[in-house]
């Protein structure tokens, strides 16, 4: 049997999981990245995303949407602290779209208000995550 590592996600409402997990591909704010059992140590930022799990109990696949957070590999164990999150089966087109309008007033907010446009190329890269993660989820 080949070693598996504990995986926890939580957000502020909940724990969403806590298991063995072979792998989790995770979607990190510099690029994707999976990690496995003795993956080298780090902690990363989270982009708005799908995470996946692999290997989980009984073989099944798990995925989740996430809004952004942390993600800590420590060797045997990854924890991800997410801002918001969600079985990614329960993400519906109404939901991306709540998400992607509060994201947009934001952008729309900073762009008539900061003319040096600090913050507001971040502001615009979270709305075409989330545009991204909706056309991936929900078509």
């Amino acid at each position: 049997m080949a070693a598996k590592m504990q995986f926890d996600l939580v957000s502020p409402e909940r724990r969403l999981a806590s298991m063995a997990v072979d792998a989790v591909q995770i979607p990190g704010a510099d690029g994707d990245l999976t990690a496995m059992v003795d993956h080298a140590p780090l902690i990363t930022t989270l982009r708005p995303g799908v995470l996946r799990v692999d290997g989980a109990e009984g073989g099944a696949e798990s995925a989740y949407f996430i809004t952004g957070g942390f993600a800590d590999v420590a060797g045997p164990a990854i924890t991800v602290l997410a801002e918001q999150a969600m079985p990614a089966s329960e993400v519906t087109a109404d939901v991306m779209d709540g998400f992607i309008n509060q994201a947009r007033a934001a952008y729309d907010k900073l762009r008539d208000v900061d003319a040096s446009q600090t913050g507001v190329d971040a502001a615009a890269k979270l709305v075409a995550d989330l545009e991204l993660v909706k056309a991936q989820l929900v078509g």
